[in-house]
């Protein structure tokens, strides 16, 4: 697991994803990297990455990379995950099961704005997780504003 300070206060998580991945360690780092979000917020992104990961390892061959960047304006976050798959994510339908697939869903509803773009041999799906309403530094906990 590497992280990289981009400055500006910038954070980049970038991690590959495969079956041995232990989520529960990204969502630790990313809970710590991310401490001054506002709770919510910090909920949102480490759901999204969750969600983003989970699709990689139960609808695609192989595996993938995982990278999370902090932007300059404090509280935008951008998930993105490299798959080997050209296929497009499908909102509310899975393959494995009928009370599955609704992690495109959940990604839709947190995310400003998500999509994909083709990589080579597959697809880098995206996900922005924007303050909550839009401004610069808000959803920050009352600990990093003082």
């Amino acid at each position: 697991m590497t992280t990289v300070d981009e400055g500006a206060g910038a954070v980049v998580l970038d991690v590959p994803v495969d079956a041995a991945i232990a989520l529960s360690a990204v969502r630790g780092h990313l809970s710590a990297a991310l401490r001054d979000l506002g709770e919510d917020h910090r909920y949102d992104v480490l759901l999204v990455v969750t969600e983003l990961v989970n699709n990689v390892l139960d609808h695609t061959p192989g595996a993938g990379h995982l990278r999370v960047l902090r932007h300059a304006s404090l509280c935008e976050v951008t998930i993105e995950v490299d798959d080997s798959s050209p296929v497009e994510p499908v909102q509310g339908r899975s393959r494995i099961s009928d009370t599955r697939g609704r992690g495109i869903v959940v990604v839709h509803n947190l995310a400003r704005e998500w999509g994909t773009r083709p990589c080579e041999g597959g697809k880098t799906v995206f996900a922005l997780v924007a303050c909550p309403d839009g401004g610069d530094g808000c959803g920050l906990s009352p600990s990093a504003t003082t």
